[in-house]
């Protein structure tokens, strides 16, 4: 502290190491032109190409050629398509003394008006002008717009989905069924129309209101209410070193960061064909400038560059060694370690103090330094036995070892392993899960000696036999002005005083999280799949029939769903929640036959929820919405804050296991303990649980589930043993002897069906 209050007095001006400053200081101004010219070409050069989306230069050449020849050449065979061109060409005015091949440009980029072409020929035609590589927001101003569903239809939605709660004929239901119709007839339309009103001009009538009032204004901590948690490998590890790991997956990510600023990274499609919103990927990083990322080694800060003096990025092994530098630079002081607690605090606290403590001096410029970040790196100290002490290290750890703040935090172990600590409101879970998927199938591509695809095919294998980063040749040393540097900060008495209180708040928040994750390899959606209903569904089933049995009643179940499939679309609620197969499946008086048919309807019903929140038919979104205009506009509905303030005592996400199309076959035996158990959150409701879950293949699926210890008769170890019960109770009663074999026999023809035998 003594240190810190010293170096507040002294401007932190670094001595240059070779006094030609003039020298240095021109040869800096043309590494900063010469970063913009390259930015510059690349955005020009994506922006004509995004333009021409969804056809690429090549098929445009093809149908330019073909046309030209079509409009040159008549014959019997060309005489109908040799007339229609010319048609179009005296329909839009183009002189005759225009060349022919400039005619066919403009006949080959007419894009058809119809909407009555069927969704399988449009996606062949998809597939056919596409080209085979597409950019990364080649396809975004193609995408629509995400419609406003009707006022009547939200209203019907959610009270459909209100019903099973309260039940019919209750005092309590009739009156919210008046107090809908109400609304519909009074102040519903005029909200209504001015939400239609702004659906025309905003990308998305939603996104920018859900990111700035649920997220940016939400007041509550981040640690365990907002932020989320993304795990590594399940059961192996690339590299057992500490620094090596964290070297290559810092390098990994910044690659990654580089194909996303250059739009080279390959969008991701759903079946191949449909064109989903990339638009999240802008936000995952720095949006600043900055060659620096911010990284923590035993309540130590620094400053460490990750690009050259040329302006390259650094290879993993001299990353590694920077890595390295800091951890014995660390073993020599000692100072406050507990400035990142303040991030995990109530949000108005930490701005007060803010302003009060890191507005000016030494602080101000030590947290610009981790503000203007790329992303914040944490080198743990702790080694976790199994994955729900993980999931606790990645999801809050000791609540002074993470910038909540920063979107991405990455957390490396001390056995090589690593995770991601993430905030919410730049992207959803898939977005990040894709960054991390990158990693790991570059790694797991290098274990096996696999062919590269694409993004890895000149790289050469990540580590060396004794785990270490591989050098490669002609490797430069780091040169002094980019060794890491340590940041300093004046911590005072009453700053020093806000810093223990908020730990003392962290502190008892993370203790009061409760947190299993377990896999459940007894099957998988290979079994699920031949019960004749969709994997999601049968699991979504399931985690209504533990929280039955867990609670004794049901649960308003919240189920994420993108909506990526319409231009900045975010996520819909599904509400998943079915009473009649809960009461059927736990009576057991009911035949089989019985709970198999209506557990059959209950997917079927959830699974049309599904693909109605994915097309933007959800009512949460619409409601949400609704609301913001009613403030706006001055009206005081008790009707929509009823809707929306009612608690989410079940929220369930399921994670993307595979995005990338060269990732390894998670059925392979192989990769079985490679397989990525997904990401997990703390519970949305105090008094409930918050479930996520991956399903990685046909054999085996991962849960994540949160609770809170103060609440109570809520147990994560509890519903989890639940849970798995349930899961055997619904296999006994889909597997017939007639229809099924054994479960022992299952496996054995689930091998031989994975190896073709």
């Amino acid at each position: 502290m003594a240190e810190a209050r010293c170096a507040v007095h002294e401007p932190r001006v670094e001595k240059l190491e070779t006094g030609h400053e003039k020298e240095i200081i021109e040869k800096d101004i043309f590494l900063a032109w010469r970063r913009l010219l390259v930015r510059r070409f690349f955005r020009t050069r994506n922006l004509l190409r995004n333009g021409m989306w969804p056809t690429s230069l090549w098929n445009l050449g093809v149908l330019v050629l073909i046309l030209s020849v079509c409009m040159l050449w008549k014959s019997k065979l060309t005489q109908p398509l040799h007339a229609r061109l010319w048609q179009f060409a005296v329909f839009i005015h183009i002189p005759k003394d225009v060349p022919d091949v400039l005619t066919a440009v403009f006949v080959s980029n007419e894009q058809p008006k119809t909407q009555s072409v069927s969704t399988l020929m449009w996606a062949v035609l998809v597939r056919i002008v596409s080209g085979y590589s597409p950019t990364l927001y080649s396809c975004q101003q193609s995408l629509p717009r995400m419609p406003v569903p009707s006022l009547k239809d939200t209203l019907n939605r959610l009270l459909d989905s209100l019903k099973p709660l309260y039940g019919e004929d209750t005092e309590e239901w009739n009156k919210l069924v008046q107090e809908a119709a109400k609304f519909e007839k009074t102040t519903g339309p005029k909200l209504q129309s001015i939400l239609v009103l702004k659906s025309w001009w905003s990308q998305n009538f939603v996104t920018d209101w859900w990111e700035k009032y649920v997220y940016c204004m939400s007041r509550s901590p981040l640690p365990i209410n907002s932020n989320y948690y993304i795990m590594d490998q399940s059961y192996w590890t690339p590299s057992p070193l500490q620094t090596a790991r964290t070297a290559s997956v810092i390098h990994q990510f910044l690659k990654f960061r580089q194909l996303c600023d250059r739009e080279q990274l390959e969008p991701l499609v759903l079946r191949k064909t449909i064109p989903i919103c990339m638009a999240q990927y802008e936000k995952m990083f720095s949006t600043t400038s900055i060659k620096a990322y911010s990284c923590l080694q035993e309540g130590y800060y620094y400053r460490m560059d990750v690009f050259d003096q040329t302006c390259k990025l650094m290879t993993p092994c001299m990353i590694e060694k920077q890595l390295q530098k800091i951890i014995n630079d660390a073993d020599l002081h000692q100072a406050a370690k507990c400035i990142p607690v303040l991030t995990g605090i109530e949000r108005t606290t930490w701005s007060n103090i803010r302003s009060q403590h890191f507005c000016d001096g030494i602080n101000k410029e030590s947290l610009d330094v981790i503000e203007k970040a790329i992303f914040f790196v944490s080198l743990d100290t702790k080694i976790n036995k199994d994955l729900s002490s993980r999931g606790k290290g990645l999801l809050h750890n000791d609540g002074k070892s993470l910038w909540f703040d920063k979107s991405i935090n990455i957390v490396g172990f001390p056995d090589g392993r690593f995770g991601l600590n993430t905030e919410h409101s730049f992207a959803d879970a898939p977005a990040v899960a894709h960054l991390v998927e990158f990693n790991l199938t570059k790694e797991i591509l290098d274990c096996f000696n696999q062919k590269h695809q694409r993004y890895w095919r000149a790289l050469e294998p990540s580590f060396t036999d004794k785990g270490h980063c591989t050098p490669q040749e002609n490797e430069p040393p780091i040169p002094k002005s980019l060794q890491p540097s340590r940041l300093i900060w004046d911590v005072n008495p009453n700053l020093e005083k806000h810093i223990l209180s908020a730990l003392d708040t962290v502190s008892k928040n993370i203790d009061d999280l409760d947190l299993c994750i377990r896999d459940h390899d007894s099957y998988g959606k290979g079994f699920m799949k031949t019960c004749k209903v969709s994997p999601d569904a049968y699991i979504q089933m399931a985690l209504q029939i533990t929280y039955y049995k867990n609670a004794g009643k049901f649960a308003l179940t919240y189920e994420a769903s993108m909506t990526r499939l319409y231009l900045q679309g975010r996520t819909e609620t599904v509400r998943s929640l079915t009473t009649d197969s809960v009461k059927a499946f736990l009576d057991k008086s009911e035949s089989k036959e019985t709970k198999i048919n209506l557990l059959r309807k209950a997917c079927e019903f959830h699974q049309g929820l599904y693909r109605d929140a994915m097309n933007g038919r959800g009512c949460d979104r619409h409601l949400f919405a609704l609301y913001v205009v009613s403030k706006g506009m001055g009206y005081d509905s008790d009707f929509l804050k009823k809707a929306l303030t009612i608690p989410w005592t079940l929220s369930t996400s399921q994670q993307p296991q595979q995005q990338i199309v060269s990732s390894p076959d998670c059925n392979h035996p192989q990769y079985r303990h490679m397989l990525c158990p997904g990401g997990g959150f703390g519970p949305v409701s105090d008094d409930g649980y918050g479930v996520s879950y991956m399903i990685p293949g046909d054999s085996k699926v991962f849960f994540h589930v949160s609770a809170k210890k103060s609440a109570p008769g809520t147990s994560a170890t509890k519903f989890m043993d639940q849970l798995f019960e349930t899961l055997a109770e619904m296999r006994e009663i889909f597997v017939t002897e007639n229809e099924f074999l054994p479960n022992r026999d299952f496996r054995k023809n689930l091998v031989l069906k994975i190896f073709k035998i």
